[in-house]
């Protein structure tokens, strides 16, 4: 999805027709309403109106995901009945056969575009199965494989901000094949998709059936059972754990999960165990944010917790927290948790292929190379890693995504994932130990990769090519003082440079979903005996390396 820049100098006269217009093929009275409070402010509203209609959201590999708003570049009623029109007619002109499973989180909105979705999907011809209620995506993942669909929607915004909304789309077996059933989209099915809804006439033409089949509470169940077999029944199962869906839909399916699974129930955050599409006690309902989880480890540390679990608002993915001896608690980074879950399976023997991305720790490449299990490395994204191979055994990404059960599940899920931290956490507390304690001994075996981010947003998008431009036309000889081994440049189908040397790691890319250039930074160092010390100076190296890439981007550290 590109992001549209507001436009200047309008012709308001231009404008005012081209929002009529639309406002004529709109469907929601709601949003008629606001494009006419928006006419009858203008000019003062002109901006606002200019950025609505400077474009439309596009589909992509991630769907679409924007603003709740009125006119083409928002989410809307509208907006989602082309989606739906565009991906019921590629279904139609891919002779796919089978439902189309719809799946739907607690936002604001969310409810109403998966109704117009099965309309216009039972308009079509084809039958839509929706989901009983708000729902994690992994859910709807599950799903389409399970009924047999041709695909699914899950119409969620992950974790941005209350104000948005969004729409995935995930491949049924036909489509999908081996390697993509209950997979994301990939190229070209994208652009396909975004030309059959270009393809379009006007939206009062596109036929409208019924809302569909409603699913009952067997979808679920089947899906707990799947998750819960994953864990071995004769592991420690006693746990303190406590957990947050942080104001989204995985609390409920945790909490079944983990008991379903043999664990103590956790304890939910209270102020955020329930959906609320405002999400009040953050300021940005992600995980990785600062402060996302303060009142997570609080409650932790009340309770005398072994982890603490949060998930993300549709519950794909989750973050980790561990206390770390001194009553306090630290959140594990995504490299960490995937160390932990790789090296898990890897200790039960499980075979195939064990994969992450390119901007992921280097440090499970080191752990296949040592203890003889295949690697794999994607671009970033799991709706490249779901399709690593068919052996595939676990894959997981930097940002908090973990697939431990590619069998039944080719994507991301924070339940799942969930459940196996908790197996490791109960194997740590049986021999009265931490996770933080295994990672020590990981670092000890592999030594201590230290990860961290550049990260840099802009308002201009010509900054980024400025940035990249500048990091190709003068190349770096060295980093932290070492020379440069290995200068990778342009990957195939991306905008990447990765600069490496014998114990640092720089991975340049333009960010797919924000406007944000982001540097992804690794440093190993040997431990020699003194592990805090190893820790220290890669903590160093880090900030130092930090530094090094703001100056070779030209950009402030």
């Amino acid at each position: 999805m590109k992001e549209s820049a507001p436009a200047n100098d309008v012709n308001l006269d231009a404008l005012r027709a081209e929002v009529l217009q639309w406002i004529t093929d709109d469907p929601d009275k709601s949003s008629r309403d606001e494009l006419y409070r928006l006419l009858d402010a203008l000019p003062d509203s002109a901006e606002e109106l200019g950025e609505r209609f400077a474009g439309r959201l596009k589909f992509g590999t991630a769907g679409l995901r924007g603003p709740l708003r009125a006119g083409p570049n928002g989410m809307n009623l509208a907006v989602v009945r082309a989606a739906a029109a565009g991906l019921a007619n590629w279904l139609d002109a891919k002779g796919a056969e089978g439902p189309v499973v719809i799946g739907y989180d607690a936002r604001h909105g969310s409810r109403d575009f998966a109704a117009e979705t099965a309309r216009v999907v039972t308009g079509s011809g084809r039958r839509a199965l929706v989901m009983p209620g708000p729902l994690p995506t992994p859910v709807t993942a599950y799903a389409v494989t399970k009924l047999d669909g041709a695909a699914a929607v899950q119409v969620t915004a992950s974790h941005n901000p209350p104000q948005d909304n969004g729409y995935k789309v995930y491949l049924g077996r036909e489509l999908g094949g081996d390697l993509g059933a209950g997979a994301q989209i990939v190229p070209p099915a994208d652009t396909e998709i975004e030309a059959a809804i270009e393809a379009l006439g006007p939206l009062s033409e596109i036929p409208l059936g019924d809302e569909g089949e409603t699913l009952d509470e067997s979808v679920l169940e089947e899906y707990l059972t799947a998750v819960a077999s994953v864990v071995d029944p004769d592991d420690p199962k006693r746990l303190a754990s406590v957990a947050t869906p942080m104001h989204g839909v995985g609390g409920r399916t945790l909490v079944k999960a983990m008991e379903r699974a043999g664990f103590p129930a956790p304890i939910l955050v209270p102020e955020q165990a329930d959906p609320d599409a405002d999400f009040p006690t953050v300021a940005f309902p992600n995980p990785e944010e600062p402060g996302a989880i303060d009142l997570l480890k609080a409650l932790a540390a009340e309770e005398g917790a072994d982890v603490a679990l949060a998930l993300d608002p549709d519950a794909d993915r989750c973050s980790v927290a561990v206390p770390v001896g001194d009553g306090t608690w630290r959140q594990l980074t995504g490299n960490e948790v995937g160390v932990l879950l790789a090296d898990h399976w890897m200790r039960k023997g499980r075979k195939g292929t064990y994969a992450t991305t390119i901007v992921s720790t280097t440090q499970l490449k080191a752990m296949c190379a040592k203890r003889g299990f295949k690697y794999d490395e994607t671009l970033t994204g799991f709706k490249w890693l779901a399709r690593a191979g068919a052996d595939l055994a676990f894959a997981f990404e930097e940002a908090l995504g973990y697939c431990v059960a590619p069998e039944f599940l080719r994507d991301k899920d924070g339940v799942s994932a969930s459940l196996v931290v908790a197996e490791i956490a109960a194997g740590q507390a049986a021999r009265m130990a931490t996770l933080q304690d295994r990672l020590d001994e990981l670092a000890e075996e592999f030594g201590v990769y230290e990860t961290g981010q550049l990260s840099i947003r802009v308002d201009d998008l010509s900054e980024i090519d400025a940035c990249m431009k500048r990091l190709r036309a003068h190349r770096p000889t060295s980093l932290l003082d070492e020379p440069v081994s290995d200068y990778l440049d342009r990957l195939p189908d991306a905008d990447v440079v990765t600069i490496t040397t014998a114990n640092a790691r720089v991975v340049c890319r333009p960010s797919g979903t924000e406007p944000k250039l982001k540097a992804y930074l690794e440093v190993r160092e040997d431990v020699g005996g003194d592990l805090q010390g190893a820790r220290e100076r890669a903590r160093a190296s880090i900030e130092a390396l930090r530094a090094e890439v703001a100056a070779l981007l030209g950009v402030p550290h």
